[in-house]
């Protein structure tokens, strides 16, 4: 690699990892058999663990890399609560009511999300820190202001509008044309979120094991048989959570969600003044664009932390690295001398109706396609899905009464992305 932007110590690990490398397994043996296993040891197979363990449930989570090793430590450590369709598409889906009860059910795993982190005392830098929601075009400031102004009753949150000669007081950035502030949303360091959940699901009695990839999935007469590189398990429940990474070890789930790869970077340290400069309130950021870009100062308020997919199917960062950059410095050209010093990418799941779903189906319980907003679904939705399996009557959720779709022809491989890219950038031009 010969790119001249980039630190004496530039890493191909995401950024959070400095601080909070990788756990180890250790040599723990793969049981012969189990009450539940979960695949997957993200957010929402913790989740899922901590309340089936607490339940007296036998629970052993596997993951096929390092714990963590996908999003869950890889996300730009940024909390909405929010789901991708507005109101007025969803009710044309699905009706006023079951419109109102997504919505609102996504903002309640987000007030769920902070009081779980403040409950359990989990130290990850969890700030209610506010979204600055940029507009790229005059056109789309209005489109803000129409929404500030025009929320649905019973719907209402703190939104407030930036005019564009405000716009210094959020961001030293003259690419925008004002924004919109929303108060609730969070930011958090993800990959000390992970630990502190992985530290609870050890401590009720989870047996949590990495490198040991699921292979196979065959019914038993209790329950099911799964094959793995380190052996064969038999489980009475099995879960998976795989979102972004779900492989054809479960067919029907993998033909329902499309990968999508997230690109990110972070800058060297700069003195806290200038980075503080860049974002005076130090909210996490994002824009209006369909190719969204998203960005926030470091926990520690001395690097940038800038995101965005600016590749459909390239999966190494090192070649997606200077078109990031490019647009890092779109917005903020006086960086053009803050060298790199981290770049990384993930996958996230979309759906094709841009929701999250969980359920069963054959008797396998999942929980994916967060579409971008997986800190809160995911650890939200990992625990009603671990609610559901034990019975509970408080487990229901709006969350599994749609119809979880696939497209003929779709196996899990998104041929279709490239042109879609090109479409929305077209729109993002235009609008």
């Amino acid at each position: 690699m010969n790119h001249s932007f980039c630190s004496d110590d530039f890493s191909l690990k995401p950024y959070w990892w400095d601080n909070t490398p990788r756990p180890q397994s250790g040599d723990l043996a793969l049981p012969g058999n189990t009450d539940v296993l979960v695949v997957g040891s993200g957010y929402t197979g913790l989740h899922c663990a901590l309340q089936t363990t607490q339940a007296g449930r036998h629970t052993t989570v596997i993951d096929a890399e390092d714990l963590g090793w996908g999003c869950s430590t890889r996300n730009g450590g940024q909390i909405s609560g929010e789901i991708k369709p507005d109101y007025e598409e969803l009710s044309r889906r699905y009706g006023s009511a079951e419109a109102h009860a997504l919505i609102a059910e996504a903002r309640t795993a987000l007030e769920w999300l902070g009081d779980f982190v403040d409950q359990q005392q989990i130290d990850c830098d969890y700030q209610r820190c506010g979204r600055f929601v940029a507009a790229h075009s005059p056109r789309q400031f209005d489109k803000l202001v129409a929404r500030v102004r025009r929320q649905t009753p019973g719907l209402e949150q703190s939104m407030r509008i930036v005019e564009p000669r405000d716009q210094a007081t959020e961001i030293d950035s003259s690419y925008y044309h004002g924004g919109m502030v929303i108060d609730a949303h969070c930011s958090l360091d993800p990959a000390k979120y992970h630990d502190g959940l992985l530290r609870l699901a050890r401590a009720g009695g989870a047996e949590i094991i990495g490198h040991c990839a699921a292979t196979q999935i065959e019914r038993s007469a209790d329950g099911f048989r799964v094959s793995t590189s380190r052996g064969s398990i038999e489980a009475r429940e099995l879960v998976i959570a795989t979102n972004g990474y779900s492989g054809a070890l479960a067919p029907w789930q993998q033909r329902r969600v499309i990968p999508i790869g997230s690109y990110m970077l972070a800058t060297e340290p700069m003195s806290l003044e200038r980075a503080a400069k860049l974002m005076p309130r130090s909210r996490v950021f994002s824009d209006t664009r369909k190719i969204v870009v998203y960005f926030r100062l470091s926990p520690d308020g001395r690097s940038l932390l800038f995101g965005g997919r600016v590749s459909v199917f390239e999966s190494d960062p090192v070649k997606s690295l200077p078109a990031l950059r490019q647009e890092m410095l779109r917005i903020f050209p006086q960086l053009e001398d803050v060298r790199i010093s981290h770049t990384w990418m993930g996958f996230v799941a979309y759906t094709f109706d841009e929701l999250p779903h969980l359920g069963q189906k054959d008797g396998i319980y999942y929980a994916m396609g967060y579409c971008g907003s997986g800190i809160c679904l995911a650890s939200y939705l990992g625990n009603r899905l671990g609610l559901q399996l034990l019975g509970r009557q408080e487990a229901g959720s709006a969350f599994d009464k749609a119809r979880f779709q696939t497209r003929p022809l779709y196996s899990g491989k998104p041929w279709f992305l490239a042109p879609s890219v090109r479409y929305y950038q077209l729109l993002d031009r235009f609008s």
